[in-house]
């Protein structure tokens, strides 16, 4: 597997080998072992599996406050998506700087993304999947978000059109009006 550091310590792009035939391929996407090995210690308690089926659907920016906030790992089932972690660290030299990259069933990439980092995603493609594994559970009153187009983080979500949102998202407040539960530890 390939493990590629982001500017966004912690934030980590993994690209796992695909080993195929005629009949298709056959990838491992998670290694506990192999991954430890690099500094990445998850345990992993949930997978969840969402489908957009329009172009330009946005979810986030998402996050799970302490106690139940999460690392997540993400990526494209089927279709295309760009996929985004924004720093929302207290105290972080990177703090409200993004990474961004496109995960396809193409390319295979998945991003791990830590505690600590607002989440979301644009489709490029009809009916994409995301699929996504958790470290801790969905929590309803840990659940929030930041606006995702917020000029101060100032992401370029590539869309080609209006962006299709939830109404959560529509009301999401901005970062300057959001008061981390997070904490940078060097």
């Amino acid at each position: 597997m390939q493990i590629e550091d982001t500017p966004l310590s912690g934030v980590r792009v993994l690209t796992p080998r695909r080993f195929g035939d005629a009949r298709g391929f056959f990838s491992e996407s998670w290694n506990r072992r192999l991954l430890a090995e690099h500094g990445m210690n998850y345990d992993f308690v949930q997978d969840n599996h969402s489908v957009s089926a329009r172009v330009n659907t946005v979810r986030g920016l998402h996050f799970q406050s302490p106690p139940h906030a999460q690392a997540k790992l993400v990526r494209c089932g089927r279709g295309r998506l760009f996929d985004v972690a924004v720093d929302i660290r207290k105290g972080s030299p990177t703090y409200g700087r993004w990474f961004g990259i496109e995960l396809s069933f193409e390319n295979g990439r998945q991003l791990m993304i830590p505690a600590g980092f607002l989440h979301g995603f644009a489709t490029r493609e009809p009916d994409t999947e995301i699929v996504y594994k958790c470290t801790d559970y969905y929590s309803p009153t840990a659940d929030g978000a930041v606006r995702f187009d917020d000029p101060a983080i100032g992401i370029d979500w590539g869309l080609s059109g209006e962006a299709i949102l939830s109404d959560k998202d529509a009301a999401a407040p901005r970062l300057a009006d959001f008061a981390t539960p997070f904490s940078f530890e060097a």
